[in-house]
């Protein structure tokens, strides 16, 4: 179908399409439309499955200098424009412009980051003679795409998720379909328009906006797609029971947990917690949750995160100066804030913030809370953070695995050997020693333990997530 008017079309095979339903896309700052997108239908989800099962072997058979350029040449072209992809993750997302710049450059960085791995994702040699029979053989081990992708995003990092679903997928030779949340589909769909400009086989990206539902359901349980990668909330383990054969790839988020230890720089702990803890308005599966401070620093810990959190800037995530903006929408909001007054309900006392502008809520310091509390033991996804003191060292390791997630988690300390027991005892994901669990590494392996998900993110990680092993044995004659 042809695409008119203002409405911006989805990218099916490499080609722009209008489906025969719209949906408005609002900010969250203003609640105004911004966009109107194009809903894929039964039968456009249907012919972009086809292609990309079609056209795997070619996609897959790809030369890696090939792969290589198309991922530098996007990369090259998300920097020339990064200006005004900054301007369209902070208009549907409601991200802090300073923080929507940081993104973009990350989200350029892992497209040239999986130019580099497609040329250098190679294999490896096993010798074979180690036992007689083995005499005259050698063992060659290389990766080989497993087949076309599902990449499901959230609304969080509309460049950034993206480019760990879209990058390494390309990277690795394997054909991929996108569905971008509904509430920031814009980004990802000038991700698609940049990848179409490339040399790679039209059907290498499809991106896809489609409402949860019946066609979603069975966009995930299509034969023809063995891999679903997804970024989200708890649903994912549904999607994973729903399709027990396939492999599924989830990053599920966390309630990360911080440790202040007695050797701790309380100024820099504090700075580093409040900024983990309230940058993206709380909405970051690491974001800073549950801080366990030693007992001898923390009415001053306490005093210094207040004052930063009381400091940081709220309001219009178009201006420079804005650190923590909107929550992505009233529904959002409305938890968050019932969340809060759960808490002081149940023996919680607020510190600072809370207060509610819009969709906005002020950055929420708590004391006291209840550990059966939703803001303690669940995903708050919003700008809260609770504090709670310790004693002793195994005390604090014990309660912060006491969790059902295990994505990640930071411990303040100047001690080696502390860093070292954090490292082997925590069960999470990735250990952070001197900053925030709300760090990330766009080189490392990023995923978690418990009901934080399975398989790993990062470029490298990622391609081998989406590829199999196969062993060739080469004899003499």
């Amino acid at each position: 179908m042809a695409v008119t008017g203002r409405v911006r079309p989805f990218w099916l095979a490499g080609s722009a399409y209008a489906g025969d339903a719209i949906y408005g896309v609002r900010s969250p700052h203003t609640g105004e439309v911004i966009a109107e997108v194009a809903l894929a239908s039964a039968t456009d989800i249907d012919l972009a499955v086809a292609r990309a099962a079609d056209s795997f072997s070619e996609v897959s058979g790809l030369p890696a200098h090939v792969r290589a350029t198309a991922l530098s040449t996007v990369a090259r072209r998300i920097d020339e424009e990064r200006s005004q992809l900054a301007n369209v993750i902070t208009a549907e997302s409601g991200k802090p412009i300073r923080w929507a710049q940081v993104e973009v450059a990350r989200g350029a960085a892992n497209f040239q980051r999986a130019a580099e791995e497609a040329k250098r994702f190679s294999g490896e040699l096993v010798r074979l003679d180690e036992d007689p029979v083995g005499d005259g053989r050698l063992g060659l081990v290389r990766r080989f795409a497993s087949g076309p992708v599902l990449g499901i995003t959230p609304f969080n990092f509309p460049m950034n998720l993206v480019s760990h679903k879209v990058a390494p997928a390309i990277a690795v030779g394997a054909p991929i379909i996108l569905k971008p949340a509904p509430q920031t589909p814009l980004t990802a769909l000038r991700i698609a328009e940049l990848v179409a400009e490339t040399d790679l086989p039209d059907a290498t990206l499809s991106v896809l906006p489609v409402p949860h539902g019946e066609l979603l359901d069975g966009l995930v349980r299509d034969a023809r797609i063995p891999i679903v990668s997804y970024t989200g909330s708890q649903v994912g383990w549904e999607i994973k029971a729903a399709v027990p054969r396939k492999r599924v790839l989830l990053e599920l988020g966390g309630n990360a947990g911080a440790i202040v230890h007695a050797d701790a720089d309380v100024a820099r702990a504090a700075e580093s917690v409040a900024l983990g803890a309230f940058i993206q308005a709380g909405q970051t599966c690491i974001s800073t949750q549950r801080v366990f401070i030693h007992r001898s620093i923390e009415a001053a810990f306490t005093d210094a995160l207040v004052d930063v959190a009381c400091g940081l800037r709220t309001g219009d995530p178009f201006d420079p100066e804005t650190i923590v903006g909107p929550l992505v929408n009233e529904a959002a909001a409305d938890r968050v804030e019932e969340w809060l007054e759960e808490a002081k309900q149940s023996g919680a006392r607020l510190l600072c913030g809370g207060q509610r502008d819009g969709n906005a809520i002020a950055p929420a310091v708590l004391v006291d809370v209840d550990p059966s509390t939703r803001l303690w033991c669940d995903e708050a996804f919003g700008p809260a953070v609770a504090l709670s003191a310790y004693e002793d060292l195994d005390d604090a390791f014990a309660r912060l695995n006491a969790s059902r997630y295990g994505l990640q988690a930071g411990v303040f300390t100047s001690d080696i050997g502390i860093a070292l027991r954090a490292h082997r005892e925590l069960d999470v994901g990735t250990v952070i020693i001197g900053d925030s669990p709300s760090y990330r590494s766009d080189a490392l392996p990023y995923g978690g333990l418990k009901d934080s998900g399975v398989g790993r993110e990062g470029v490298r990680s990622a391609m081998h997530d989406l590829s199999d092993p196969r062993a060739l044995i080469l004899s003499e004659l």
